[in-house]
């Protein structure tokens, strides 16, 4: 039976979500997960509570619970459940404090608030990124932060998504298509942003197993065809000097942390 995880908050339970996952995929595991957030009153808690009593009660086993809680009194009333408390933020305040010689002055939703700038910024790059996505126009090349480019799903429009709403990246995305593969190059509003430029690729057979659930049996997924396209976009991105990365085995996470690496793109916190 797989162990059952409480992620809890008095805010959006992000942070405790994050840390959680990244410390239980150190385990080969099976987890049974549960994400609470906005528990911001006693009667809320008391709730939760009952609900990692119950379970403990259910299983026989004491449930993981990794909570990131500002208010003392929600914070306590998790603590006298039957979970095991995993005390995220407050774990490393009173260190901080100590090092810092500032008090801590916990305030509800800053860590994903809605700071007026940044936020009207992320929404900004999101916009952009889905009006800009796949080549649909070509108006609006000149005001983006950085271009992906790439065969028809090889994980451009996830990446442009994912750099716009994790980091405030106004990313626009350009596919190649069979069409293009007979005269491959750029487009001249392509070779104005020459800078901007970044290929993802992907093994032609993972390709053909994508494309395949799309368009089953069809030459835009037979392998012969993700082969061609392939082999031609990378000649192509090595004729023009364009950096790229597989994206074959890669997670989204992954693909966007290392194109900011690659490209040194600022990125923004929110």
């Amino acid at each position: 039976m797989a162990r059952k995880v409480f992620y809890i908050s008095d805010g959006t339970a992000i942070t405790a979500e994050v840390f959680g996952h990244a410390v239980l995929s150190q385990f080969p595991l099976e987890f049974d997960s549960l994400t609470i957030p906005f528990v911001e009153n006693t009667v809320k808690a008391e709730a939760v509570k009952k609900q990692i009593n119950d379970s403990f009660i259910t299983t026989g086993e004491r449930p993981l619970v990794f909570h990131s809680i500002v208010k003392p009194e929600i914070r306590d009333i998790i603590y006298s459940s039957e979970g095991l408390d995993y005390d995220f933020l407050n774990t490393f305040v009173a260190p901080l404090e100590q090092q810092l010689g500032v008090t801590a002055s916990p305030s509800l939703h800053r860590t994903h608030g809605m700071a007026k700038a940044g936020y009207d910024a992320r929404i900004d790059a999101i916009n952009f990124a889905m009006d800009n996505d796949d080549g649909q126009t070509m108006k609006h090349m000149d005001k983006a932060d950085i271009i992906l480019l790439g065969v028809s799903r090889c994980g451009k429009t996830p990446s442009s998504l994912y750099l716009s709403m994790q980091f405030g990246i106004k990313a626009a995305n350009y596919p190649f298509i069979q069409d293009d593969m007979d005269n491959l190059k750029l487009p001249e509003v392509l070779k104005r942003n020459k800078s901007k430029l970044f290929g993802l690729t992907i093994e032609p057979v993972r390709l053909h197993e994508i494309r395949q659930s799309r368009m089953e049996n069809s030459r835009y997924s037979s392998l012969r065809q993700c082969r061609l396209e392939v082999k031609e976009v990378e000649m192509m991105f090595k004729k023009e000097r364009i950096p790229y990365i597989d994206t074959t085995n890669q997670s989204v996470e992954e693909i966007a942390t290392k194109i900011l690496d690659a490209t040194g793109l600022e990125r923004h916190m929110f």
